[in-house]
């Protein structure tokens, strides 16, 4: 049995916005998340938020009072790099559950999965946008993120 073009409209709609639903809780949750890591030694620790800013670095000893400039700075860089790869994976572990749900969207909603279905012109890409600039090295200048994400080798 075919569906009528309304019948189609109302469960692509209800579709969306259940998508938007899910979408909205996932960048609440974003929003508020953190990533740590500690250094090998546990010096210190570093806390970064889902921008990759610093919220925190904790010194757990004195230690570093002692250490040379270079040294220090190499400990920082790397508790710091660590600390925004854990949080690239939480992000990407949340985008993850998005997969294909732009394009499942994108057919449904104009129409290309049927010929006999007029499109209504929906831009999906709008719509992901507050989740696509929150990807891990999304440029907004270029428009749009990188292929792919830069691999962490620390």
């Amino acid at each position: 049995m075919t569906m009528s073009f309304a019948e189609q409209l109302e469960q692509a709609l209800a579709e969306l916005e259940e998508q938007q639903a899910k979408m909205a809780q996932a960048a609440k949750e974003l929003q508020a998340s953190t990533a740590s890591a500690t250094s090998k030694d546990r010096m210190v620790t570093a806390k970064v938020g889902p921008q990759g800013e610093i919220l925190a670095l904790t010194f757990h000893t004195v230690s570093y009072q002692s250490m040379a400039p270079a040294q220090l700075s190499a400990v920082l860089m790397d508790v710091l790099n660590e600390a925004k790869a854990r949080m690239g994976d939480q992000i990407a572990k949340s985008m993850r559950s998005f997969e294909g749900v732009g394009e499942s969207l994108r057919l449904s909603l104009t129409g290309e999965s049927d010929p006999d279905w007029p499109s209504i012109g929906l831009d999906l890409d709008a719509l992901l946008a507050p989740l696509t600039a929150m990807r891990p090295g999304h440029d907004p200048a270029a428009g749009q993120g990188r292929a792919k994400q830069e691999e962490f080798n620390g």
